[in-house]
């Protein structure tokens, strides 16, 4: 980790055969170091060429940035709420050289119109109440093409367990470094 000013973090995060670099800051999920529970789920995902990717809730962009070494970058899509998160997911798409993905501004799922996912990937606010998870869970199966997943990291089980099971149908539950990663496939009903 790099200190760059009182406010601005440069910090690295070795993913499988590949080194990547992110700028952060104070005001941003984790600014520190890359979340152990996002490493978690990114270590459970394995990614197809052609899936179209959701990093909800993107934050400084790990999840999608990884995504798009993966996949065709322009099959990736990051969305946050917040205006810092989405200018420095921006700033480290291009340093991690992804400048093909696309990046909003969006609460939850407003911004992204009729487009439909393979797999949604989120690291929810779990020190909230849940309605922001609801929306995502949701959401999520609406957002999802056929066979496609939502995979979420919580240090919480129970309740995203139930969620999960009554909007999806089911649930796979990995235990990783004390985090719970749900993946929920969209079934056709």
């Amino acid at each position: 980790m790099t200190k760059t000013n009182d406010l601005t973090r440069i910090i690295q995060m070795n993913y499988r055969d590949r080194t990547l670099t992110f700028e952060t800051q104070q005001d941003l999920f984790s600014p520190r170091y890359v979340d152990k529970g996002t490493i978690a789920m990114l270590e459970t995902v394995s990614f197809m060429m052609d899936d179209i990717v959701l990093d909800l809730g993107c934050g400084y962009g790990v999840v999608g940035i990884v995504a798009a070494q993966a996949v065709k970058p322009e099959n990736v899509f990051l969305v946050d709420v917040n205006p810092t998160a989405i200018e420095y997911s921006t700033l480290n798409a291009q340093r991690n050289y992804v400048t093909d993905i696309h990046i909003l501004q969006s609460d939850v799922y407003e911004a992204l119109g009729d487009i439909r996912f393979t797999k949604i990937l989120c690291n929810p606010p779990y020190h909230t109440d849940f309605s922001i998870a609801k929306k995502i869970i949701e959401g999520g199966y609406r957002k999802l093409l056929p066979e496609g997943e939502l995979i979420l990291v919580t240090k919480r089980k129970e309740w995203y367990k139930r969620k999960c099971i009554s909007v999806f149908g089911g649930v796979k539950i990995t235990e990783k470094d004390g985090y719970y990663v749900f993946r929920s496939v969209k079934n056709q009903r």
